[in-house]
């Protein structure tokens, strides 16, 4: 009889459409949304990285331009009022604050220098809005994922405990289904959680570093307009 058995479950497909199509409603209707919430959280994280690596450049190739000794009017017609660079928006929300504090004899307007730090404050923080935009969504992800995919276990446990009894039979045919299928929606939680917790953690560190180079060029670009001030 135990062989016979044994025979019987090794010819089961434990294949993974195999486990979710014999799993029942609910815990396929878990695993779906894990895997839908898997393929969201690698879209976001691809994006990001390219987005991240864009941002980067463009600081980079914009800081070289800042630094190399070209008249800062001159810079800002070139870019324009409304460049793509993140870090340009940064210096053309300095520079159009500057020029709107010059009244029309060239004389400055009392409290030029707090209201271009202003601007520049305002033009980081949509920036770093706009850099951290969809990473609340990898975290939700990295600390629900295993939850739901626990919840899918226990219900498709539950289910398995439930054929046990209809059939009256503990043989290794009628529980080794059930809870493999019910194994099979905490794998792909966790297989959404676990990218979705690193890349979270890596892509917040990377848009704190991008911010972070960005209001280090506006206190550098602060002290630069102090100076022309004081002259």
């Amino acid at each position: 009889m135990e062989t016979e058995t044994l025979a019987m479950a090794q010819e089961m497909d434990f294949s993974f459409l195999a486990l979710f199509w014999r799993a029942t409603f609910t815990v396929k209707l878990v695993m779906l949304s894990l895997l839908i919430a898997s393929f969201w959280s690698w879209s976001i994280i691809v994006q990001k990285l390219l987005a991240f690596r864009k941002a980067r450049r463009e600081a980079a190739e914009f800081d070289t331009a800042f630094w190399s000794g070209e008249p800062l009017d001159e810079l800002y017609d070139k870019i324009g009022p409304t460049p793509e660079g993140r870090a340009e928006r940064v210096f053309a929300a300095g520079m159009l604050e500057w020029r709107r504090s010059h009244r029309q004899d060239g004389d400055l307007i009392p409290g030029a220098a707090p209201r271009i730090d202003r601007s520049m404050d305002v033009a980081i923080a949509k920036e770093s809005e706009g850099l951290t935009s969809g990473l609340s969504f990898l975290a939700t992800v990295g600390s629900t994922a295993p939850f739901v995919g626990l919840f899918g276990t226990v219900w498709g446990i539950m289910h398995a405990f439930t054929e046990i009894a209809v059939q009256q039979n503990t043989s290794l045919v009628v529980v080794a289904p059930g809870i493999a299928e019910a194994l099979l929606a905490t794998a792909i939680g966790l297989l959404a959680a676990i990218p979705a917790v690193v890349f979270y953690n890596k892509l917040t560190a990377d848009a704190e570093r991008i911010t972070g180079g960005y209001e280090a060029f506006a206190d550098e670009f602060s002290t630069i307009l102090s100076r022309q001030l004081d002259a």
